[in-house]
């Protein structure tokens, strides 16, 4: 008598490793484009020392660094609503997505504030009082607008990407025994917050 044997989820668990694995290919690209913009920032303050500090004098400290904050709190809540949902736990691992989407939120919220009082002062490319900045000055702020703005932009798709996870838990699709889409949506948050830790010091903490 011939016996067939089957792995239990054999077909799950190729497709979880893949998923993972395309994953993480997406987030190197993602560290290729910041870590070439990182490389240019250099470049230009070696250029530019004392014009890229005046400019930095510009940011508001407090706000940026309140933004860390809520961005490392943040990292810790998508962190702790994996594991919720490995235990079976999924009503805490949905509140817990929510309050990560709240941190987004607010951190977009105080960037659109911080972006506004630039536009005030003329600091926007392409503004009389910036056009007459010295050359440095202007780099800094083309670089600073374009980078968080940039990093912006990936903060609105890591929480898009969170509301799939928190629907695909109240369906049923993501479950403890099937988390993998949770643990991407986990992975590209944590990027999202590891590439802000470097913007911070570099923009804001430059005196």
């Amino acid at each position: 008598m011939n016996h067939t044997f089957v792995l239990p989820n054999s077909g799950h668990n190729f497709d979880a490793k893949a998923s993972k694995m395309g994953m993480w290919l997406f987030l190197y690209t993602e560290l290729l484009l910041f870590g070439g913009l990182f490389l240019v920032y250099m470049v230009y303050r070696s250029m530019y020392p004392d014009e890229f500090l005046l400019a930095s004098f510009n940011l508001n400290v407090w706000m940026g660094t309140f933004n860390t904050v809520i961005l490392l709190t943040s990292s810790m809540t998508i962190a702790m609503s994996i594991t919720a949902l490995q235990k079976g736990n999924k009503k805490l691992s949905i509140n817990l997505m929510w309050i990560t989407i709240a941190a987004a939120i607010g951190f977009l919220v105080i960037k659109y504030f911080e972006w506004g009082a630039k536009f005030d002062h003329g600091l926007f490319p392409g503004m009389d009082h910036f056009n007459a900045l010295p050359t440095g000055e202007r780099l800094y702020f083309y670089l600073y607008f374009f980078m968080t703005g940039l990093h912006g932009l990936h903060v609105i798709i890591g929480g898009i990407f969170i509301l799939f996870v928190i629907s695909g838990v109240k369906k049923g699709t993501v479950t403890p025994e099937r988390y993998s889409l949770s643990e991407n949506a986990g992975l590209y948050w944590h990027l999202v917050d590891l590439i802000w830790i470097y913007l911070f010091p570099l923009f804001y903490l430059i005196h």
